[in-house]
């Protein structure tokens, strides 16, 4: 299913913006039956500026449950996710013995969630703090927990990491915001370097279990995906006109151009099969004589068998 798709996005890309600030772990089991945290994380001992990351950078100061889902959360899940919290509590003491537990060692649990209804809220006794940020609905002090709903959250640069895991409409946003972030900006390049190998997996399993929001989030890829190309594109014709000759700058223009889209397609190939091994980089030359337009949708649909049978025949 989808879901599982967008589920082990979020633990990589949490696992990305957070990895600098702390320790993170991801399907952290906490018992002998199958119990797995999604992100587990612990604040380094060095003294980073977390303000980087704006709301999310507050959630991590001290230790903390992340357990994102795709889908409005229901009222099963919530319990499912402070029965969690309750067993991360049970092995800590297990482990510490003697050591008395402070309330500053129980890392606090974050539920993200697209939407909620007011009701569930209400049920779960979810409240907004005075003069907090809109859409993170704390429980009560004992539960050391909150509800993030993430579509609630207002459009700014400080709640943009978060929003990056929401859907539909507010998920494209916040990937137009993070295209226009600058080249220079710590995080960018690699969440989008993940958001391709997103797009890749949707795309291939598109005709098979893509749902609405699935279908128009390939559409908004695609697009973020033919502007990096474009953008590769252009670098590579300005590092040909800076190498090339006053004579020669059509061609140095030109090589530059290749190089930029032989890169850009190991990449991609790199991302959908881990690495590019002989065969595969044989083919990377014939693929690249196709226009971006054509070449684009084969590198992110066909299999590598399909690959190699297509371009090893146009190569003899």
């Amino acid at each position: 299913m989808t879901r599982f798709i967008h589920d082990q996005f979020a633990k990589d890309y949490l696992s990305e913006l957070l990895s600098r600030f702390g320790t993170v772990e991801t399907s952290k089991k906490i018992a002998s039956e199958v119990r797995e945290v999604d992100v587990w994380f612990t604040p380094s001992s060095c003294d980073l500026d977390v303000r980087e990351l704006g709301l999310l950078g507050q959630l991590i100061v001290t230790p903390a449950l992340f357990e994102p889902f795709r889908n409005p959360i229901t009222a099963n899940e919530i319990r499912t996710c402070l029965l969690k919290l309750f067993m991360v509590q049970a092995k800590w003491e297990r482990d510490q013995e003697s050591r008395k537990l402070r309330e500053t060692d129980l890392p606090r649990l974050w539920i993200l969630t697209p939407t909620a209804s007011k009701n569930l809220l209400d049920n779960a006794r979810a409240k907004e703090a005075e003069n907090g940020p809109p859409g993170v609905y704390y429980l009560g002090d004992l539960y050391k927990s909150a509800i993030i709903v993430i579509h609630q959250l207002r459009r700014t640069p400080e709640t943009l990491w978060l929003r990056l895991l929401g859907r539909g409409t507010v998920q494209q946003q916040a990937i137009q915001e993070l295209q226009s972030l600058p080249q220079t900006n710590r995080w960018r390049g690699n969440v989008i370097r993940l958001i391709y190998n997103l797009l890749t997996i949707l795309a291939t399993r598109q005709n098979q279990e893509a749902d609405r929001d699935d279908e128009v989030l390939i559409v908004t890829l695609t697009q973020l995906y033919e502007e990096a190309i474009a953008q590769l594109r252009e670098e590579g014709r300005q590092e040909g006109e800076q190498q090339g000759e006053q004579r020669g700058e059509q061609r140095g223009e030109q090589r530059g151009e290749q190089r930029a889209t032989l890169r850009l397609i190991a990449d991609i190939l790199r991302v959908r099969f881990q690495e590019v091994d002989e065969e595969l980089a044989a083919i990377v030359e014939e693929i690249a004589t196709l226009p971006s337009a054509e070449f684009t949708p084969l590198l992110l649909q066909l299999s590598r068998e399909d690959l190699l049978e297509r371009f090893a025949k146009e190569r003899e």
